[in-house]
């Protein structure tokens, strides 16, 4: 059983959610799962006491499976952390840029990098996880065979490094959440994003019903996401973030009038929003 004061990811070392554990818990040993249902279930059981997990990217969009597996995987969000995606070239001790000539990893590393790709004349395959490719590479020792990862699979897995923050977008941020197996609030007043989910008839205007509360009390939305649930084409589960604490007035009032015009309305989790959106708001707008 591995340590409980520890933090679950999926991926193998190396993983940006890996990255993600050292970074926020440096002092927290990490637990590799090979799936995210295997996550949930290493903190559900107590191998481990928090999770991190990957919930989107602004490139790639959201993890579609985490959205779904969220609602009924037993764990609160606690948490939250914007993690930068600094893609490097990584080979094997001795090969150059010269000697490469093939190039593995995540099927959204890859296109994330293409147009190094592309100008290096470099043959993409794709591979399961970033840090799996650099794992695989490093065993085999070719240097021909390089591949996409973090700076830290490198130096787990004794790479060298021949490019560094090679990602076409210098936006490149994955956001993740921070789950445990029980709640930790933070008191009203502080800067809070409250998670949750909830369901809709297929009717006319049933959705704008639902949402009208958080328009007409001020609470401001920074994400809605819809999806199909169990296989039907009639009815559709949302997932939404909130600024704002449900102890607080404003959004007390817009989660009663959207419990009024939903149904399972859930709360996944509320806590203290992350420094970074602080920085978004105060950075000048584009043009």
């Amino acid at each position: 059983m591995p340590d409980t004061d520890a933090i679950a990811f999926q991926g193998s070392p190396g993983a940006y959610s890996d990255l993600s554990c050292r970074t926020v818990f440096p002092d927290m040993p990490t637990v590799p799962c090979a799936s995210f249902e295997d996550v949930f279930e290493t903190v559900r059981e107590g191998g481990a006491r928090l999770a991190m997990l990957p919930i989107e990217n602004s490139v790639a969009g959201r993890v579609a499976d985490n959205h779904i597996l969220l609602p009924n995987g037993g764990l609160h969000i606690i948490g939250e952390h914007f993690q930068r995606v600094n893609h490097h070239l990584l080979a094997p001790p001795g090969a150059t840029l010269e000697t490469i000539r093939v190039v593995r990893s995540h099927v959204q590393a890859l296109s994330q990098c293409s147009r190094l790709i592309r100008r290096l004349g470099l043959k993409a395959v794709v591979h399961a996880d970033t840090a799996g490719a650099a794992a695989e590479i490093a065993e085999r020792g070719d240097p021909t065979v390089a591949a996409i990862a973090s700076e830290l699979a490198g130096r787990i897995y004794g790479l060298t490094s021949l490019a560094e923050n090679i990602e076409d977008a210098d936006h490149n941020t994955t956001r993740f959440l921070v789950m445990a197996r029980e709640p930790q609030v933070p008191p009203a007043g502080t800067p809070t994003i409250t998670t949750f989910v909830f369901r809709v008839r297929s009717v006319p205007a049933a959705l704008y019903k639902a949402m009208g509360g958080f328009a007409t009390n001020g609470v401001n939305m920074t994400k809605l996401e819809s999806y199909m649930v169990g296989g039907r084409f009639t009815a559709a589960q949302f997932y939404a973030d909130v600024e704002g604490h449900p102890d607080e007035r404003p959004l007390r009032l817009a989660l009663e009038e959207l419990d009024f015009f939903a149904r399972e309305v859930r709360i996944l989790g509320v806590y203290p929003a992350h420094p970074v959106r602080r920085d978004w708001v105060d950075a000048p707008g584009d043009d």
